[in-house]
């Protein structure tokens, strides 16, 4: 690995029945943190459109221009009130929710001629407690589902297998957190607020730059 680790935080930005996602915010906050132990790290962070097209196109530009060794990377499930770090992702997708170009796949999985399932490695325990160090509650959890972020689950689980030196990568799905303008009812029925979420995500971050410092060298041939 190069003296300067380099690492891509992503989330994804607004989409159909989520007018506000807290990644986009969350992924600008990481991306801008500056700690002694991130001194050496080159941070970038990206926010995917919530479209297939966006992630087709973004997701190798993205590979191709920072060389990550690790990759971060986030969406929103609105429906759990806890931090979900996904350990696969499912050779599925959808036909039912229009993506934010109101587009779906015309078929029903992601590679024709993939696997079921694709795993993000043996990390998944270590984020685990890095995350519940900071008191959030957090679980682990095999259904990253069948939308944009299990699509770019597979995807980056793809891309970083192509690599003669895959990056550590992982998907973590965070709850809906307070806003600006909402209402006090709707704010007591938070479990997680936005500055928890903050704390967990530097938490998370740490531990894949350590991941990464720790990965083997990679294989070259003569």
């Amino acid at each position: 690995m190069s003296d300067q680790p380099r690492v891509l935080i992503t989330g994804f930005g607004a989409f159909p029945g989520a007018p506000f996602n807290p990644t986009e915010k969350l992924v600008a906050r990481l991306a801008r943190l500056r700690r002694p132990a991130l001194s050496d790290v080159d941070l970038t962070g990206h926010i995917f459109r919530v479209s297939y097209g966006a992630v087709d196109r973004d997701l190798p530009t993205l590979f191709a221009a920072h060389a990550p060794d690790a990759v971060l990377m986030f969406g929103l499930a609105q429906r759990t009130s806890y931090l979900r770090i996904e350990t696969r992702a499912r050779n599925a997708v959808t036909g039912l929710w229009p993506d934010a170009d109101h587009g779906v796949t015309p078929t029903r999985v992601i590679a024709r001629d993939g696997a079921a399932r694709a795993t993000f490695g043996s990390h998944a325990a270590e984020l685990l407690h890095a995350a519940r160090a900071t008191g959030i509650d957090a679980r682990l959890s095999q259904d990253a589902g069948r939308y944009l972020c299990n699509y770019l689950s597979w995807n980056a689980i793809a891309a970083a297998q192509r690599r003669r030196r895959p990056p550590v990568v992982v998907f973590i799905h965070v709850p809906l957190v307070d806003r600006p303008g909402m209402s006090r009812r709707a704010t007591l029925r938070r479990h997680i607020d936005f500055e928890q979420l903050v704390d967990a995500g530097e938490a998370l971050l740490m531990t894949m730059v350590k991941l990464a410092r720790r990965r083997p060298p990679a294989i070259t041939t003569d």
